[in-house]
């Protein structure tokens, strides 16, 4: 997963291999270890509300109850969004339409914007994609989500949009994923589980995810 520039490098590589063997009284093995370098902030992740809110008491990522992690969901389809765009309250009232679901209180909701698909691995991954608004971050959060999912970098488009998505979720008492993809698995099937459960990093700002949709 692509990352912003201002985030450490992510990296795995090799700290030990087969192919260096070892004997204990007389019986040979051999084990392979990998090292991870990588932010809280890499790849798939959540944000936890330290990260955007700088007030006492924002809780860091292990701070956070396990039920924010496991959640109802749904994925609403903006795929029909240009790249480079804002995301308004039309967009997504259109979008729970079109899905037959409702949105309801501690929900995850899914955005698919199909982005991924078509900007992995250019620069325009870090600069082009659709992102919300103030005013559609605050109707999600108005209706008493958990959270919210991008396939982009960030939830807002790049500048103060991103920064007034954020503070949105402070205000409001949400969170958000960045980097979840392959939603076209999931969009158009109704209602299922979320689950993305965060590693618990000491003070952490966010975690990286493997976001599992279930359904029964």
């Amino acid at each position: 997963m692509q990352r912003l520039v201002n985030h450490p490098t992510i990296e795995v590589y090799p700290f030990s291999t087969h192919e260096e063997k070892r004997v204990a009284d007389g019986y040979e093995f051999s084990s392979a270890t990998m090292v991870l370098h990588m932010g809280d902030h890499g790849g798939t992740h959540v944000d936890a509300p330290v990260h955007f809110d700088d007030r006492p008491g924002a809780r860091t990522i292990e701070e956070m109850p396990l039920e924010t992690f496991f959640t109802e969901a749904v994925c609403l389809d903006l795929t029909h969004n240009p790249d480079r765009t804002d995301i308004t309250i039309a967009d997504l009232e259109a979008a729970e339409r079109k899905a037959g679901v409702t949105i309801q209180p501690k929900d995850t909701v899914l955005l698919y914007t199909g982005f991924y698909k078509r900007a992995a691995g250019t620069e325009g991954y870090i600069t082009d994609f659709p992102g919300l608004t103030k005013d559609s971050a605050t109707w999600l959060g108005r209706k008493g989500i958990t959270a919210f999912t991008v396939e982009s970098v960030s939830p807002g488009r790049p500048g103060r949009n991103n920064f007034e998505v954020h503070h949105v979720c402070r205000d409001l008492g949400f969170t958000h994923y960045e980097g979840v993809v392959n939603l076209d698995k999931v969009v158009g099937r109704g209602r299922f589980r979320f689950i993305a459960f965060p590693l618990r990093i000491r003070a952490g700002t966010g975690s990286p995810v493997r976001a599992v949709a279930w359904f029964p």
